[in-house]
């Protein structure tokens, strides 16, 4: 089933889905989801290192270094949710004209 114009190319067999031919950003939706995991998993991180440092105590390099590395979880958690992706550059087309000057000949100026 070949459209024209409606960004159809094809339907493959057995389906009734479309074929997307644009390479469309994900929606806002999904952006967010993708996020709001990227955060959980970055905050759910933080409390496992305070308990392993806790356990880990003997060690106290190694406890030290569970610590400091919880420390600037919640920061960086909050500015990769807070990121969206880069938009992507577009070439805009725009109408260009050739350069002419307004009165192409040079002006005599006579004195009288």
């Amino acid at each position: 089933m070949g459209g024209v114009g409606g960004g159809v190319v094809s339907e493959p067999r057995g389906t009734s889905e479309p074929v997307l031919i644009t390479e469309a950003q994900l929606s806002y939706e999904e952006q967010h989801a993708a996020r709001k995991r990227k955060y959980m998993l970055m905050m759910g991180l933080r409390f496992p290192c305070l308990i392993l440092a806790g356990v880990f105590y003997h060690t106290w390099w190694l406890a030290l270094g569970l610590i400091v590395l919880s420390i600037p979880l919640p920061w960086v958690a909050v500015l990769i949710a807070n990121d969206r992706p880069p938009r992507k550059a577009e070439k805009v087309s725009r109408y260009q004209r050739e350069a002419r000057a307004i009165e192409p000949t040079e002006h005599r100026v006579i004195d009288g």
